[in-house]
């Protein structure tokens, strides 16, 4: 299932960028696939090898590839102009979309990323607050941007760089708990009042999937209340994902601030950061807190985003139900198997824990066998399967993917499991 015109592209590319990618993810051994199209549920690398799609960009593509309506709306906002540096009519049904679904959405401010929108959320609830700690999940991602960028597993303690580059001061002010742990959080806060936000993803999506636990959202909620402290929902992953209003619409607990990106964008560059009015105006030009991008808002994005959404109507209780499916097949081939092992899943988001019994929270998820991953991967491949090829990412489905889909998955992921079994 690979071939030459790939190893070429990719020995090109590595004498012109950082380890031949532009991002570290999409990075494995020997070579990364170029790809060339992809439709509906389905990839085509520049081979011709064809693979059915379960890291789908990583989540934004919630209706597959090259979704019909989405393509018509963005060809459509293309012949009219590419970048306006002014408002649009698509950039306000985009926020009026999302402020009549999102549960915490009062306001919304439009961003270029995901990244952008956890950093503009971050600077606006410490210029709201007048505080200057923030708390973030150990295993959560928050995006490239100094202040989240600390060393896994650091507890509690002040934060640790967690890249070559960022000062210690960029994240003196950062702290991190355990998911499913409230008792932490509590803790913290207890001997902290310096603290401006919590940011957190509701489910976690940058460890594997990890739900929240019975009643745990819930105290977190609590907490941050009687502490005076901002709730920011990262929905970069679940916004859009879970439901037409995000985990926080499925789960019932609504944060004071959320961040947005992939699904909002149709498949094209797009974040956003919403939240209560009274946090909101404290935005520029209506406040003194600083948020801007040339792109902030593109036309393009925006009615792709509309269009996606529009699209999406009524769909997300059969694609979670065709997920789940799919999902008790692999834990029925995984236990079958005698393999340790575990599969979370919440939603059309799911992900392989191999070698965990659980995984509850960042640490736990730490200790999958990644060995055992990688010899996965190569064989999903192989299978015309194309997973996220890290460990501790996520699969993907989408309202494109067919029962005859899930078949190729369920058999090539069975065989797999079948060759390793005692």
């Amino acid at each position: 299932m690979r071939g030459p015109r790939s190893e070429e592209l990719y020995s090109r590319s590595k004498r012109l960028t950082p380890g031949g990618v532009s991002s570290p993810v999409r990075a494995f051994s020997p070579n990364p696939l170029f790809i060339s199209e992809g439709r509906g549920s389905r990839i085509r690398d520049v081979d011709s090898n064809e693979y059915v799609d379960l890291c789908m960009a990583y989540g934004p593509l919630i209706a597959g590839h090259a979704c019909p309506e989405v393509v018509e709306a963005a060809e459509k906002a293309v012949a009219k102009g590419t970048v306006y540096g002014a408002p649009s009519e698509p950039e306000l049904e985009l926020i009026e979309t999302i402020t009549s679904q999102m549960p915490s959405c009062d306001m919304v401010r439009l961003a270029c990323s995901g990244t952008e929108a956890t950093m503009h959320a971050i600077r606006l609830a410490r210029g709201y607050t007048g505080k200057d700690g923030i708390v973030k999940i150990n295993g959560g991602f928050h995006g490239a941007h100094d202040a989240v960028l600390i060393a896994a597993g650091s507890g509690s303690a002040q934060g640790v760089p967690g890249s070559a580059g960022v000062p210690a001061d960029a994240v003196r002010n950062t702290y991190a708990v355990e998911y499913n742990d409230a008792s932490m959080l509590e803790s913290l806060l207890d001997g902290n009042e310096d603290v401006a936000a919590v940011i957190m993803e509701p489910v976690l999506g940058n460890v594997g999937v990890v739900p929240p636990q019975k009643g745990y959202l819930e105290d977190v909620r609590r907490i941050t209340r009687e502490h005076g402290v901002l709730l920011i929902f990262d929905e970069v992953i679940t916004g859009f994902r879970l439901s037409d209003g995000g985990a926080q619409k499925m789960l019932g607990v609504t944060p004071d601030l959320t961040t947005m990106g992939k699904i909002i964008g149709g498949g094209f560059p797009a974040g956003a950061f919403g939240g209560r009015k009274d946090i909101m105006e404290n935005v520029a030009p209506a406040g003194k807190v600083y948020a801007a991008g040339t792109f902030a808002g593109n036309p393009v994005s925006a009615a792709a985003g509309c269009a996606l959404l529009k699209h999406m109507r009524g769909r997300y209780d059969a694609l979670n139900a065709a997920t789940a499916r799919l999902v008790a097949s692999l834990r029925d081939s995984l236990e079958d198997s005698g393999a340790e092992g575990c599969i979370n899943s919440v939603g059309s988001m799911f992900s392989i824990g191999i070698g965990a019994e659980s995984i509850r929270n960042g640490t736990e998820a730490q200790g999958v066998d990644r060995k055992a991953f990688a010899s996965l991967f190569a064989h999903m491949l192989d299978s015309g399967v194309y997973l996220p090829p890290s460990a501790l990412e996520v699969e993907f489905m989408s309202s494109a993917h067919t029962d005859d889909d899930a078949r190729i998955v369920s058999e090539a992921f069975d065989a797999f499991f079948r060759g390793r079994k005692a």
